[in-house]
């Protein structure tokens, strides 16, 4: 259970207890786990990358379930997709024989992973499905037919055009994509 809550049992409606750095960190979590499911991420895997990008030490599974109040099963399903993903990643604590975890903290890379598999997971399947539709609608007669093959054409275009373009992002390293994107901007 985080901390804010503990903290805050008993007190009256609307009361927050004072900031301290167990509040602050409890809310980030809490809020980064919200934003996560926003952003196609199960809750529990951004609670978990949340508390691992605030932790200054590794944490065990064990304790990454305590402090969220999450199963085991969860935990490990989720710290293994993390892992995939390249955002966390297992360290070995000398004289430990237990799995401790800590998370990629670079801001930079975390983008650039996140990115990359947003573009896996979305972008390219979104490009295969209207390449397709493009290749099949190409065939097709009639005004309605050519109109509808002419915006799956702009479409397949654009989705084309970012998925390059997040592929670039994705690979940039920040010294050199910055300093353009600023430009841009």
């Amino acid at each position: 259970m985080l901390q804010m809550e503990r903290e805050n049992r008993g007190a009256p409606a609307g009361v927050v207890a004072a900031d301290s750095l167990e509040s602050v960190r409890d809310i980030f979590i809490r809020q980064w786990g919200a934003m996560g499911s926003q952003w196609g991420v199960n809750r529990s895997m951004a609670m978990i990358h949340a508390l691992l990008l605030v932790s200054p030490e590794p944490l065990t599974t064990d304790a990454i379930m305590a402090e969220l109040a999450i199963s085991r099963g969860n935990a490990n399903t989720n710290l293994r997709e993390l892992v995939d993903w390249g955002l966390v990643y297992p360290v070995l604590v000398k004289g430990d024989r237990r799995d401790y975890f800590v998370a990629e903290k670079d801001v930079w890379r975390i983008f650039c992973i996140v990115a990359r598999e947003r573009k896996r997971r979305e972008m390219e399947p979104a490009q295969k499905v209207l390449e397709d539709c493009v290749r099949r609608s190409g065939s097709l007669e009639g005004a309605e037919a050519e109109a509808m093959h002419a915006q799956l054409v702009r479409l397949s275009e654009f989705v084309g055009t970012a998925n390059g373009l997040m592929d670039k992002l994705a690979r940039a390293e920040r010294d050199r994509i910055l300093p353009n994107l600023m430009r841009v901007l």
